[in-house]
């Protein structure tokens, strides 16, 4: 069996969420997802819009996602690849490189992003329209 692992916020759940997740599933028989803790989040100043809680459950709900288990520190990933017997580790593209010191326990490849679309995006558009009286931009009142 070969298993994939793979760390992130997943805050606004989104498609480009949905398509990392789904190709790394494609590359072996067992998804793991780490899903970063509210606690973890404050220590890499990020602020999220949902709780660790319901991010992990939607997580959870996908079905290329096999288990969830909590991020809760940069150091955890050696001991996850050794405990859950991992071979591939994946991450975004937006991260090249960033984890290339875990090449002597996995396979480490880096996907490309889903283009257009980011929670940074999804956030800066829901500030917009909420400036806006609710309407987008693009969407003219009626």
């Amino acid at each position: 069996m070969k298993r994939v692992i793979t760390y992130g916020t997943f805050d606004l759940f989104h498609i480009g969420h949905l398509n990392l997740l789904e190709r790394l599933r494609a590359m072996g028989d067992h998804l793991t997802v780490a899903v970063s803790t509210d606690e973890f989040n404050m220590t890499k100043r990020k602020v999220c819009s949902m709780p660790f809680e319901d991010r992990a459950r939607i997580v959870a709900a996908l079905r290329c996602v096999d288990a969830v288990i909590p991020e809760q520190s940069w150091e955890q990933k050696i001991d996850d690849i050794k405990k859950y017997k991992i071979d591939i580790f994946g991450m975004g593209d937006d991260w090249r490189g960033k984890f290339d010191f875990l090449k002597s326990y996995c396979e480490v490849v880096y996907l490309p992003r889903t283009e257009g679309i980011s929670t940074t995006s999804l956030k800066e558009k829901i500030g917009e329209t909420a400036m806006n009286g609710g309407f987008r931009i693009a969407d003219p009142p009626q």
